[in-house]
């Protein structure tokens, strides 16, 4: 363990815990479901204004064009929020990149959007965890950093993107272009676990839509003339399932489609997610998914059109990732925060990150827990340690004491 010089007490010792509860207090109150624009836009001015406190330009980028399957088929143009960057000390030869979202999985119309205390360390809210909060520890281990005069010789670029609850479709090239070429980046999901763990390798996602096309008839004068594409899917469904393998999970969602009871349905669509643990697997699962299709097609006499693909590469522990995890874990140790990590099956822009072989960390934000629910919560005295711990490490990692 490396204890804390003097110079790191003193850029610590100013980290304004109050300061953070009262900004993933007003965060949260802002309604920012993915598809809710306005909400967004309303948190990206607030964010603007607040990361003012740090030297470098911000802006908002637009979102890239995103397209879906409607339940009749069609594919349909999704309308995402602006981007949040802020790029300090471009043409530093070593940067970082640090990561957020300011989007959550409640939309406008859900009944939870409000904050309450549990108890006097533990606040329930919307997005208290995931990751206003988070948000709240980036700002403020930045603010922190700057006063350490090793961070004069970097620079980073910080996203805040507004859909990484629906797959990051939208702002993926710009992950890309911010992480080329960057020495480590750091990402603000909450811990893995309450008590502080780390997510180590994780999984990837794919999300797709196999639209089925078959043939329309009467149900009762000629079935025998029709193709049923509502059975086509459902036994797509059931390849799926059985495509399943150690380190490969397959989880056929839902089936769209069908009329009239006594209608043959000519059109369905199956969705369903795929989690490979590494590229080989992605890679197989690809074939052998082309491979079931057309097993499908020729005995049920359907066309089958596929949607979608894996957008979230599996992330696996490199050598410069343990690295970066045992730098990490160093800090926390002359902290007096224990470290650890586990492997996760969750994804996120952690994935995308370190798919452009950029080593990253992508649970520096709060200890909280139940997120994806109205069960979420912060412990509110990680705003304080994460921040520390974040930086530190940058302090560190920029070649300070």
């Amino acid at each position: 363990m490396t204890p804390l010089s003097p110079p790191e007490h003193a850029l610590l010792s100013q980290i304004d815990a109050p300061a953070m509860l009262a900004q993933a207090l007003a965060w949260s109150a802002i309604n920012t479901g993915t598809r809710n624009l306005a909400g967004l836009a309303a948190q990206a001015a607030l964010l603007a204004d607040a990361f003012a406190v740090l030297p470098g330009e911000a802006r908002l980028e637009s979102p890239a064009p995103v397209e879906a399957v409607a339940a009749d088929g069609r594919t349909v143009a999704l309308d995402h929020g602006q981007h949040l960057v802020l790029s300090v000390r471009p043409r530093a030869n070593r940067r970082f990149l640090l990561t957020g979202h300011m989007d959550t999985v409640f939309p406008a119309d859900h009944p939870f959007q409000t904050a309450r205390w549990l108890d006097d360390a533990t606040l329930n809210g919307p997005g208290v965890a995931d990751m206003k909060g988070g948000i709240a520890v980036l700002l403020a281990a930045l603010q922190a950093f700057e006063r350490s005069p090793a961070a004069a010789g970097v620079g980073y670029d910080v996203l805040i993107n507004a859909d990484e609850e629906t797959g990051s479709l939208s702002s993926a090239p710009l992950i890309a272009q911010l992480a080329a070429g960057k020495a480590a980046a750091l990402t603000y999901e909450p811990s893995a676990l309450p008590d502080g763990t780390l997510a180590g390798a994780r999984a990837g996602s794919g999300n797709y839509s196999a639209i089925v096309t078959g043939r329309s008839a009467h149900a009762g004068r000629n079935p025998q003339d029709g193709r049923n594409a509502i059975v086509a899917a459902a036994a797509l469904a059931l390849k799926l399932r059985d495509a399943q393998r150690e380190g490969l999970s397959v989880n056929p969602a839902k089936i769209d489609g069908g009329s009239a009871n006594n209608v043959v349905p000519d059109h369905a669509i199956l969705r369903f997610n795929v989690r490979p643990r590494s590229t080989e697997l992605a890679e197989a699962f690809a074939r052998d998914l082309r491979a079931l299709i057309a097993a499908v097609e020729i005995e049920h006499e359907v066309s089958i059109h596929l949607h979608g693909g894996i957008s979230r590469p599996p992330k696996p522990l490199t050598p410069q990732a343990e690295e970066l995890f045992e730098l990490v874990r160093t800090c926390g140790a002359a902290l007096g925060q224990p470290i650890r990590w586990q492997s996760s099956g969750g994804v996120c822009d952690g994935n995308n990150i370190a798919a452009l072989g950029v080593p990253v960390v992508d649970t520096m934000g709060v200890r909280g827990g139940a997120i994806h629910s109205d069960a979420e919560f912060l412990v509110v005295p990680s705003l304080a340690e994460r921040a520390a711990l974040s930086a530190l490490v940058l302090h560190r990692l920029a070649g300070g004491e």
